[in-house]
């Protein structure tokens, strides 16, 4: 299952969280049972290592660019200051990309298909130690559009859970509920194609699903749709914006949860309501100054919020994960959401940025609300607080180039595919 915030918190900062189960105008959060460790949000943002990007070339900006495409591609530096780690990282998440690869339909518009066959074959014979002599060989890197690059992070959050309600677990984890109803309007009308809602049936008419402060007061409860119980709800909504995650249970073991379906209110980010209502201070702009924010205001931070009318459902997840949108897991440093239009799924991307922790090799494998436009791209960390620290702050500038098989920008610029710059 795909990350649903791949953007996560990059969304956040434009704004989110949220209260699950209503209590008491400030009555304190459930009792912890004291095998629970307490919940990582306090965790101070990692500060970054500034490093000095690739500066990107000057290519004039092509207003109105609906894919790569038609923002043109520009033939990158002949080498890039990859590392053997990242490098290493980016194989691995390559080669399980590799069999969508070679039978997926490329929105951007600058592969097809059966270009990246010859890179995926090499690719399962690369010797230990050859990852970057494999990306230096297969690949040559390209700057789409102007190349300006911005990035933010996201992680899979582990959580206190229960599988059952017991003492201290008191938040619900739902299933999605058989009643939410997802129509496609295009379907009765050729001007409303590609254009879904969600709702549910009540008597002879079709109205919105339950928003979120009627499903915190009771809308589906009784009705056998508790899959878990989390422990803290300001944690659980961290984990919803993510779309995926895990329950640590009372006994150590974990089980992870994956995003089944919304119930198709708009996402309403409360971070920036918050900053624009002065709530948040310098230096609070980030994912664990708005989790302190929210602690030390129980009420008002509940009222807001309930602002965001959105609300996520779950399901378990068995198998490998979590997935991106390409349907494989994604490798901590090692897979980035981008803009499918603008980068193909599958392709590697290296980010030259002005932190050390952002830069090197990366491998698209993933989606995001937010992660719209050329040069877009969400960093996954993995999961624990190392990775909540450092994607929490991730704030990241400079260029990127997306790592085309070679041969594909001769193709282009022998007229076969829009603009392009040599």
């Amino acid at each position: 299952m795909r990350m649903w915030g791949a953007a996560a918190l990059a969304v956040l900062l434009a704004g989110c969280s949220s209260t699950i189960v209503p209590r008491g105008v400030g009555s304190p959060p459930p009792a912890r049972p004291s095998s629970t460790r307490p919940p990582s949000a306090g965790l101070p943002v990692r500060q970054p290592i500034a490093a000095t990007p690739i500066a990107p070339m000057a290519v004039a900006p092509v207003a109105g660019a609906a894919t790569a495409l038609t923002a043109g591609v520009a033939a990158g530096p002949a080498t890039l200051p990859m590392t053997p780690d990242s490098a290493e990282r980016a194989l691995a998440a390559f080669r399980i990309s590799c069999p969508s690869l070679v039978r997926r339909a490329d929105a951007s518009g600058l592969t097809q298909p059966g270009d990246w066959s010859p890179a995926c074959t090499a690719a399962s014979a690369v010797p230990a130690g050859g990852a970057m002599q494999f990306f230096a060989t297969q690949f040559e890197p390209v700057q789409v559009g102007e190349g300006r690059a911005f990035a933010t992070g996201y992680f899979e959050p582990e959580i206190a859970g229960s599988r059952r309600r017991e003492r201290g677990y008191d938040v619900p984890v739902y299933a999605k509920p058989a009643d939410l109803i997802e129509v496609d309007l295009g379907l009765f009308s050729n001007d409303l194609k590609g254009k879904r809602i969600r709702g549910r049936v009540e008597g002879s008419g079709f109205v919105p699903f339950y928003d979120r402060t009627q499903i915190e007061e009771g809308a589906l409860a009784g009705r056998g749709l508790e899959i878990g119980w989390a422990a803290d709800p300001i944690e659980f909504f961290f984990l919803q914006v993510q779309g995926s995650g895990r329950l640590r249970l009372p006994d150590g073991s974990v089980m992870r949860i994956g995003y089944a379906g919304q119930n198709g209110r708009d996402y309403t980010g409360i971070g920036k309501l918050m900053k624009d209502r002065g709530l948040l201070g310098p230096g609070q702009a980030s994912m664990q100054g708005i989790v302190a924010w929210l602690r030390a205001h129980p009420a008002e931070g509940r009222a807001i919020m309930r602002e965001n009318k959105s609300f996520v459902f779950f399901r378990e997840l068995t198998g490998a994960g979590p997935l991106g949108a390409l349907g494989v897991p994604v490798t901590g440093q090692g897979s980035v959401a981008a803009d499918p239009k603008f980068v193909p799924l599958g392709a590697p991307v290296f980010l030259s940025m002005d932190r050390t922790d952002a830069t090197g090799l990366w491998v698209a494998q993933d989606t995001g609300g937010a992660i719209k436009g050329a040069n877009r791209f969400d960093t996954f960390w993995g999961a624990g607080d190392e990775a909540r620290a450092i994607a929490g702050g991730m704030s990241a500038r400079g260029t990127a180039f997306v790592l085309l098989p070679r041969g594909v920008l001769a193709r282009l610029n022998a007229g076969r595919g829009g603009r392009t710059t040599p």
